[in-house]
């Protein structure tokens, strides 16, 4: 591949310094060129070299920028990705998409116009965790799926004074968790035919949900997905039950950690998580217990998504399509927290 894109971060928070610039770095093809950000001593102190432009606008003018990447605060998402697709750059941003539905139907239909690839980094696909249950459901040994629980549980019991933490629409952990909790059961087993979500403010000083609890129903499938900033003893990340067994996973994929940390992906052990999970299976009568090593999860094959889909015309690794059915489901379970009832999902 002879393409190199070049590619913009608009600001410089967590998202940016953590997950997206070090991916971007990691993949072959793609060039981390610039970044926009009101404070460059703060850029310059982790890429010394990089250019830094002084407004997200300048950013997009730069003729030299292929691709635009937004890992900002939920309600700046639309604006500035309208603006980065009109200025003829590919996007992606970070999750969730949107704050509405409506805002991301609009983007959708800008980028069609654009004819630019526009994507939705739900990273926690490549989490070494979903990866092995992709892995398991494929070979079918669980039987029939009868009952799904994914939590996303951590420990974090003083509020902090961030637009996620905000009262602010976009904030709170349903928007925040609850997505990404959503896309892997969209792409698990697709549209839930109901959603019942009941929503919370546990800490004190809260002014965002910091606990959420959601049903969705599948026939007579029941997939639960639940969040919490209050667990200092979490149980397991992953509980699957099916009619020839069941499937266990504790704790959370190493990836953020080991970013965090400032490893380098695509190292030796990359992805690696130490903690195996557990199969029980139906075997002559009795349950056999085995335990199975995890699929190292691996963020980069997003970044080789997007740059294959742009330069050689490959599937986009997140559609905007499939972000939006996941801003559809947060929506729906606000209006069923608020309603205090169940609701189907053909109905709204």
């Amino acid at each position: 591949m002879t393409k190199i894109l070049k590619t913009g971060i608009v600001s410089y928070g967590y998202a940016a310094k953590t997950f997206h610039a070090p991916l971007i770095k990691a993949v072959p093809g793609l060039q981390l060129a610039a970044i926009s950000s009101s404070n460059p001593a703060k850029v310059h102190i982790d890429q010394p070299d990089l250019p830094v432009f002084s407004s997200p606008g300048e950013l997009f003018s730069c003729a030299d920028i292929d691709l635009v990447v937004i890992p900002t605060p939920n309600e700046t998402h639309f604006p500035l990705a309208a603006a980065a697709l009109a200025a003829g750059k590919h996007v992606v941003l970070d999750k969730p998409f949107t704050l509405t539905t409506d805002e991301g139907k609009e983007l959708i239909k800008l980028a069609h116009q654009c004819d630019r690839q526009l994507s939705v980094f739900h990273n926690r696909r490549w989490d070494s965790d979903f990866l092995t249950l992709q892995k398991v459901l494929r070979e079918g040994s669980l039987g029939r799926v009868t009952h799904f629980e994914s939590h996303f549980d951590r420990y974090r019991p003083e509020v902090q004074t961030r637009w996620r933490e905000s009262a602010a629409l976009g904030g709170g952990l349903w928007f925040d968790l609850g997505s990404h909790l959503l896309d892997q059961a969209l792409q698990l087993f697709g549209t839930p035919k109901t959603m019942w979500l009941d929503l919370a403010r546990q800490r004190d000083g809260a002014v965002a949900d910091d606990w959420f609890h959601a049903v969705l129903g599948y026939d007579e499938m029941r997939v639960i997905l639940h969040g919490s900033a209050l667990v200092a003893n979490p149980g397991p990340r992953m509980t699957v039950h099916g009619t020839s067994g069941s499937f266990t996973k504790f704790g959370l994929d190493t990836q953020e950690n080991a970013l965090k940390s400032g490893q380098q992906p695509g190292i030796p052990g990359w992805g690696n998580d130490p903690l195996s999970c557990k199969l029980s299976l139906k075997h002559k009568g009795a349950i056999i217990e085995q335990d199975i090593i995890t699929t190292p999860g691996n963020y980069q094959a997003y970044y080789e998504g997007i740059r294959d889909a742009i330069c050689l015309g490959s599937p986009n690794p997140v559609t905007a399509e499939q972000a939006l059915l996941v801003m559809r489901l947060i929506e729906l379970g606000i209006d069923s927290a608020q309603e205090g009832r169940k609701l189907l999902v053909s109905e709204r």
